[in-house]
């Protein structure tokens, strides 16, 4: 590789870095400004191709978020302008300054810069909008408030890539159609959307916190803005218990960032981990939001029983402590609430903690003809970790084998690989 070659390289990554921290910014201040939320994507994406021309050659902007801004919005005064969108400010000013009308429409826009709000929470209520189906609710946010790609998008569903690219087009398309107000519901719409926008927050954390593909395993800046959105939501509804359910979860795992990755950026599973390295300040924010969720409520919501979840790991000081029988009642009742074979894999695991690994193995190996399985990484993962504690190393070996052929992340596949070869050859 020539120097020249490697320099586009590390220019286009630094550039995918900024597109997935700043695009959902983008995107949502320009949707402010046009009212279209496919406009303002095509707008943010058109600015994003000037990135990749122009920053190999000038190198990447101190404030590269701001720099993508005020090209999207120069593209934004462009295309209002083709299509007479300004006519009615320009009537309003005069004719007679029609040679300051450059500076004019500029104005225009740098006042809606000044706008009170949150324009990613707009984003977020304006995707989840009830003119659109539950599906593609969520997959649209995700595209536009995390980023991803309608591959990242799909795997998260378990469902089939064109599927979820459908949905987004159709998404677009309609909220174009029914000209959705750029804005934060009130009263009984606020309500009905809530469980909606809960779940985009959810699932854009859980793409932070475990990346589904690419060469990181987390993603922190996904995971800094759902949590940033959840704490606006627990402001903006004091008294929604699973609000403040979601907020403790989200916190509680977010505490053991430091603690998940190695020197290397390797992954370092839950049991593992060096607990004096977690949050103790995060975890502490997460039970007292978990405090306010339990009052309001009885605590049976289904992020509230994930956050209780979370919490028993980060009261345990020591993996040793951690007390799996209650897990494993809390994901019982979790599975009732919201039938998943993700959670009961996810019982299977705690169950074979507090009643050994054949235990473990007999629930997961129910999930095996489930369709929804099929695909998922982490069953195969699971399966070779209970096999392994039974002795059954050439099952175990191969299941660990499959694991990696499934998972989409570099480091998630390198640390399935490394426990295949640490078992060695039959």
């Amino acid at each position: 590789m020539t120097a020249t070659s490697s320099h586009l390289g590390a220019t286009h990554r630094a550039i995918d870095a900024v597109w997935r921290i700043e695009s959902a910014k983008v995107i949502a201040g320009l949707t402010r400004m046009v009212r279209d939320v496919g406009l303002a994507e095509e707008l943010a994406q058109d600015a994003l191709v000037s990135a990749l021309e122009r920053w190999p050659e000038t190198g990447v902007p101190d404030n590269p978020g701001a720099w993508l801004m005020q090209t999207a919005k120069h593209r934004a005064i462009d295309r209002l302008r083709r299509k007479k969108l300004l006519d009615r400010k320009h009537e309003e000013i005069g004719r007679e300054i029609e040679a300051g009308q450059d500076e004019i429409e500029e104005a225009f826009f740098d006042r809606l810069d000044d706008d009170i709000g949150d324009d990613l929470l707009r984003l977020v209520f304006i995707s989840c909008h009830p003119v659109l189906s539950t599906e593609a609710r969520v997959a649209l946010t995700l595209r536009l408030l995390g980023g991803l790609t309608t591959d990242e998008i799909a795997r998260a569903f378990l469902a089939a890539e064109p599927t979820i690219a459908q949905r987004i087009v159709r998404a677009k398309r309609t909220l174009a159609d029914a000209q959705v107000p750029f804005e934060v519901p009130r009263g009984e719409e606020l309500e009905q959307r809530l469980a909606s926008v809960l779940e985009v927050i959810y699932l854009v954390f859980n793409e932070g916190y475990s990346a589904t593909a690419g060469d990181d395993w987390m993603r922190p800046g996904l995971c800094e803005d759902a949590l940033r959105l959840g704490r606006i939501l627990a402001g903006l509804m004091p008294r929604a218990a699973e609000v403040h359910g979601l907020v403790a979860l989200m916190e509680i795992q977010a505490s053991r960032a430091k603690a998940r990755t190695g020197p290397d950026g390797q992954p370092i599973l839950l049991l593992e981990q060096d607990r004096t390295r977690w949050d103790r300040i995060q975890i502490q924010r997460g039970l007292d939001a978990l405090e306010r969720a339990a009052r309001l409520s009885d605590g049976n919501g289904p992020y509230t029983l994930q956050a209780a979840i979370a919490a028993c790991h980060a009261r345990a000081p020591t993996a040793q402590d951690t007390p799996w029988p209650r897990i494993a009642a809390l994901y019982q009742r979790l599975a009732l609430l919201t039938p998943s074979p993700v959670i009961e894999l996810n019982r299977a695991v705690a169950l074979s903690m507090a009643f050994g690994p054949a235990v473990g193995l007999q629930l997961a190996d129910s999930l095996l003809e489930e369709p929804a399985m099929k695909q998922y990484h982490l069953l195969p993962s699971v399966r070779g970790d209970l096999l392994l504690k039974l002795g059954r190393r050439e099952e175990a070996r191969a299941e660990f084998e499959r694991a990696a052929a499934l998972t989409r992340n570099a480091r998630e596949r390198e640390l399935l690989l490394a426990r295949a070869a640490e078992i060695g050859p039959a």
